[in-house]
């Protein structure tokens, strides 16, 4: 396994010094969350920077997956908007940012590109909501083809697919070999879907993108390890046991305003378990 580290938890920092700081931490993964910073597809310098990130990750051997969960990248009103889970013609701007990722992840050695359902609009129904959603991955899919690429679908807390078990509904829908799972292993214990180990060994053959922090019960809150309630050392087992050796990345997205000190404390938590 690569231990890896958001860049949504370095949102106060220059790009390529958030790199640096990451592998000098000793990280060897990073999930590049694409945001105003960060390869936006709206400043006019972003294949400039591209073509620095990529260099800067190949020179610090740093892994990559690219995120799509930026807050207020697509609309500066409204958190995830818009989502997939609305008609085709309403979602293009998603897709099209999904597709910019796409579209940069060779360069940057990304083979997996992580994205979720968004939250649904009012008065659509579940069935509504599968239609839609299935009818915007099926356009994405045949890009994803195109690219050589995986999408890792992240259930979300609060979002349409939420649970493992609307994740499993989707999947009756439309199965695809480029559909894999994004798992948080956070979302599970504070939704109730244990015991953990249990989920991560179901779903072990379709993980490709681990997010790990700690939680609390019912709670959807992404604390540092040690501040909630979930116990570390039986999870890595699970990992491990699995034979999970992707990119296991810490999302501390609400952390930014210490994200040098919390970087190094996850991974001075983390690394000792993850050691063969």
């Amino acid at each position: 396994m690569l231990l890896g580290y958001n860049t949504n938890g370095l949102a106060h920092h220059d790009p390529q010094q958030a790199l640096e700081l990451l592998a000098e931490i000793g990280y060897r993964s990073v999930a590049l969350t694409i945001d105003h910073q960060w390869l936006s597809p709206f400043q006019p310098d972003w294949p400039k920077q591209l073509e620095q990130l990529a260099q800067l990750l190949r020179q610090l051997g740093l892994a990559c997956t690219l995120e799509t969960g930026a807050r207020f990248l697509l609309d500066p009103r409204r958190k995830h908007w818009p989502p997939l889970v609305i008609e085709p013609a309403l979602a293009a701007p998603r897709r099209e940012l999904i597709r910019h990722a796409m579209e940069i992840a060779a360069p940057l050695g990304a083979k997996v590109i992580s994205i979720w359902s968004g939250v649904a609009s009012e008065g659509l129904d579940d069935q509504m909501v599968l239609d839609n959603l299935t009818a915007n991955l099926d356009m994405l899919l045949r890009d994803a083809e195109r690219y050589d690429v995986i999408l890792g679908f992240e259930p979300e807390p609060g979002m349409a697919i939420d649970t493992m078990s609307r994740w499993e509904r989707l999947q009756q829908w439309l199965s695809h070999p480029r559909l894999r799972l994004t798992l948080d292993i956070g979302h599970l214990f504070c939704q109730g879907e244990v015991p953990l180990a249990d989920y991560i060994e179901r779903w072990a053959a379709q993980t490709v993108n681990i997010h790990l922090e700690d939680m609390r019960a019912g709670v959807h809150e992404h604390l540092m390890f040690g501040e909630g309630e979930m116990s570390f050392p039986p999870i890595v087992a699970a990992l491990k046991s699995s034979g999970y050796t992707g990119p296991v990345h810490v999302e501390l997205s609400r952390h930014s305003h210490d994200a040098a000190n919390v970087a190094r404390r996850a991974f001075d938590f983390l690394q000792p378990l993850l050691q063969p």
